[in-house]
């Protein structure tokens, strides 16, 4: 059995580069794959990207919205707005207007009936 001045002597000088880089190893796979890493920034910067878009559009349908309400307020009511919601809500249709239905499924199926199956 070696004694240990002699493994000191053997691998003294090698083991400190080893270490090194084993350091290394560890610290540059966590700086590209950890919590923290370049992918999950990579990931962080598409989210962003994603909800930004999502942000836009949802703004974009908000002012839609507030600009409907906006003509249905008593002190601006506009009577357009307010035949068209009346319709929609009652159902109903003028006596110079046309009703086009739209054709039935290929299936013979009313996608909105309910199954008795």
């Amino acid at each position: 059995m070696a004694s240990l001045p002699a493994l000191r002597r053997r691998f003294g000088p090698v083991l400190p580069p080893v270490l090194g880089l084993g350091a290394l190893v560890y610290f540059g796979y966590h700086a590209v794959n950890g919590d923290r890493g370049l992918l999950a920034w990579w990931q962080l910067r598409q989210d962003i990207r994603v909800a930004t878009q999502e942000r836009a559009a949802l703004a974009e349908e908000r002012r839609l919205l507030e600009h409907r309400v906006r003509l249905l307020r008593r002190d601006q009511l506009h009577p357009d707005m307010l035949d068209e919601r009346a319709r929609a809500m009652l159902n109903l249709v003028g006596p110079d207007e046309i009703v086009i239905v739209p054709p039935r499924p290929a299936s013979g199926r009313d996608p909105g009936a309910f199954s008795t199956d």
